[in-house]
This record gives C-alpha cells, sequence and structure tokens, in this order.
C-alpha cells in the first residue's frame, strides 16, 4: 500500500461538520486507536501553568469519558493537582501516531467526587493501590531504597484485604469548552476541524485550514 493511499483512506471528512458530535467523534477515534496503538492508546498529554503563569506538560491516562468531560487521577500533592488548584484552565492532547491523528481539548478542571474516586481506586491492582499509598509524588526522593522501603511499610500495613483510598490521591474531570480533531494528509494538506461549545450543550464546528 503505498503512503499516498494510506493518506486518502485516512481522510475522515470531507464534506459539511453540522450535525457532527464531537464526542461520538472522539469515543470512534479512541477506539480505533485501541486496536492501533501498541501501548497506552488513552495516553494524554496534560498541560498546566504554575503560580508564575509559567506551562507545564506531562503525559497521563485517560480514566474515563462523556458528554460532561474527561477524568483523570492523581497523587493530590503532585505538581500537576497544586496547579489545578492555582488554575482550573487546562489542555489535554491525544496523538495516535499510528493513525495519524492528534484530538486537542481545553476546558477548566473540577475534583472528581469521593465516590467516583474510590470505586476507581479499587479497581486499580493491589501494587497500585500500595505505591499510591507510598508515593510522594513530586516530592524531592533521596534514594531508591527509601521509597522500596515505603512501599514495603504500606504492604506490612495491608497484608490482605482492602486497601483504602488515601485522601492524597483523587482524580480531576476537565469540561472541554473547544476540541480540535487533526488528521494527518498527503503534501500536508491535513484536515483539521474544531467544535466550539456554544449556549446549553451545542456545538460549532469550524473547519480550519492546515
Amino acid at each position: 500500500m503505498s503512503s499516498q493511499t494510506k493518506y486518502e483512506e485516512a481522510t475522515l471528512i470531507s464534506g459539511n461538520l453540522d450535525g457532527v458530535d464531537p464526542f461520538d467523534l472522539f469515543q470512534d477515534w479512541l477506539a480505533k486507536a485501541d486496536g492501533a496503538e501498541v501501548n497506552d492508546h488513552n495516553a494524554m498529554a496534560l498541560a498546566t501553568v504554575d503560580s508564575d503563569g509559567m506551562p507545564d506538560v506531562r503525559m497521563v491516562l485517560l480514566k474515563g469519558f462523556d458528554k460532561t468531560g474527561f477524568v483523570f487521577y492523581t497523587n493530590l500533592g503532585s505538581n500537576k493537582a497544586r496547579q489545578l488548584e492555582n488554575n482550573r484552565n487546562a489542555a489535554l492532547c491525544f496523538h495516535w501516531k499510528s493513525l495519524r491523528r492528534q484530538v486537542r481539548i481545553r476546558g477548566s478542571v473540577t475534583p472528581v467526587s469521593d465516590a467516583d474516586a474510590d470505586a476507581y481506586f479499587a479497581s486499580r491492582a493491589r501494587l497500585s493501590r500500595i505505591g499510591a499509598w507510598a508515593s510522594r509524588q513530586s516530592q524531592p526522593l533521596e534514594s531508591r531504597f527509601a521509597l522500596e522501603k515505603a512501599v514495603a511499610a504500606i504492604t506490612a500495613r495491608y497484608p490482605v484485604g482492602a486497601i483504602p483510598r488515601p485522601d492524597h490521591w483523587s482524580g480531576f474531570q476537565l469540561a472541554p469548552v473547544s476540541m480540535e480533531f487533526w488528521q494527518e494528509g498527503a503534501f500536508r494538506m491535513h484536515d483539521r476541524f474544531i467544535f466550539r461549545q456554544q449556549a446549553g450543550e451545542t456545538w460549532s464546528a469550524t473547519r480550519l485550514y492546515p
């Protein structure tokens, strides 16, 4: 199969964007990425801003989404969580290299409910739950041994049975105000369009020059 053919098959929407739901489109792209990406099809870059106005970005995992927003979890003592406490505006970027696709999302975040955080924490692997207790995320670590010692202490505290969610671990939901879809095209003639939220739950779509 030639590169040109691949590009032609990748073109998603060539006609009118009226009536296209950005959440349905994202769900379709995410599902296709699940079958195409080798690792972590739900990985996304999360961009925040610190108290000095300096941007910061890191990779996190999408752990759920619906038409109210996109959910991820973290240690509340982490840099990302502290930055989000000070500035609720954030951005996400998904890049699926195997599909030659990208989605950029901007919006504001709110904490998830305790019930949702408890439910997701309980679904994690046992060692991941122990790690959430042991890690003081983003804080200086004197040695690898210190981390292993902390893990051993938590393992001894919870040798069997349920491991409760620590108070310093929860999640955030980003409610989008814009969602931009990008599909690579031949000779840089990419397919690019943005959905912006209007009053209520309606979205307007605009095609963009690549």
